[in-house]
């Protein structure tokens, strides 16, 4: 296994790098076991397992930075655990308390942190928690038993090219989750689903796919995996709907834009929203901000042209460069939400 002393972080690429150790804990008889520690990162389950069978699995992202001082900064950690304790009470899975999903990240950036990647390399450290239900069943019924594992791994830059706008595409022939579904939920089934129009608009030449409503295909759902917000004038707007997943990405950029004295509107956003808006972005933990240079309704033969010079808009930029500064701890931490260690 290579060590992280070897590795090339400025070329890292995002992708999966083995690191020395994982942290393991089985639910069963009702309770959370103790904490396991493996440097395996296989895992034998049996064959009857309702993750294989039914789709009883979630599972969470997030990231470690090293500051110029030092120091290592994981953002949000607590909004992690409690996003992955709303997907178990939706897909009937025993809660991991908050405190216990702390626990486990302290472990693991431990036993890793020489896979924690240099300030100026511009990497960091992907968090990887993921929950499976084990128990044996046949019958479509909740698992008595599940394990809940996190793993890290060492990740570059997201962007290749640099933080650029690129082009989406609207394809109606596609649904990433139904209404009252699981689509509020981080279950990998979202992702299966999502996979198909994913290619395809890759192979069209687009970054994403933007998802419309499945009931009446008339508003703005989510890009691809990510959170979809627009700028115009002074408001940050982005959709509300019970089939979009609660990005913890969004959530604080919406507290930032407070901050910088914009209004923030979280409603449902007709399609043709898009024709009006002065900026707009993808959000999630892999990139903070993917800024879209256009939307192409490839139905309906439009095109809706966000950016007219080709590059990211001020909002969005100051958006971006704010947050990745509170994660590398470059600006104030002023609302609580890194989790802060000094002997890593």
């Amino acid at each position: 296994m290579e060590s992280g002393q070897q590795l090339d972080w400025k070329n890292l690429g995002f992708g999966y790098h083995p690191t020395d150790y994982n942290v393991r804990c089985y639910y069963r008889n009702g309770q959370w076991g103790e904490w396991e520690v493996s440097s395996s990162d296989m895992i034998t389950i049996p064959m009857a397992s309702t993750c294989l069978h039914y789709g009883q699995e979630s599972f969470e992202g997030l990231k470690a930075f090293r500051g110029k001082d030092g120091k290592v900064r994981v953002f949000r950690p607590e909004e992690n655990a409690a996003r992955m304790q709303h997907t178990s009470r939706g897909i009937l899975m025993p809660e991991l308390p908050t405190e216990r999903f702390l626990e486990a990240l302290d472990m693991v950036l431990h036993l890793n942190k020489d896979f924690i990647p240099p300030y100026e390399s511009g990497a960091s450290l992907y968090i990887r928690p993921l929950m499976i239900g084990l128990g044996k069943q046949v019958g479509v019924s909740p698992a008595s038993e599940y394990m809940f594992l996190m793993f890290v791994t060492p990740v570059g830059a997201y962007f290749k090219s640099g933080f650029r706008p690129s082009p989406m595409a609207i394809m109606r022939g596609y649904d990433r989750a139904a209404p009252l579904g699981t689509g509020q939920y981080k279950v990998g089934g979202n992702y299966a689903a999502s996979l198909r129009s994913g290619v395809l608009a890759h192979d069209k030449g687009y970054s994403a796919v933007i998802y419309l409503d499945a009931k009446e295909k008339l508003y703005i759902d989510e890009c691809g995996p990510a959170n979809f917000f627009g700028i115009r004038g002074k408001s940050y707007i982005t959709p509300k709907s019970p089939s979009i997943l609660p990005s913890i990405t969004n959530k604080s950029l919406m507290q930032l834009a407070e901050d910088m004295g914009l209004t923030v509107e979280c409603r449902p956003v007709h399609v043709e929203e898009l024709a009006t808006f002065d900026e707009a972005g993808a959000c999630g933990t892999a990139a903070v901000i993917s800024p879209i240079l256009r939307v192409d309704d490839l139905d309906e033969d439009k095109s809706y042209v966000i950016s007219k010079d080709g590059n990211p808009g001020p909002i969005c930029t100051a958006l971006y460069e704010r947050l990745r500064a509170i994660q590398y701890g470059d600006y104030p931490d002023t609302h609580g939400w890194v989790r802060l260690y000094e002997d890593l």
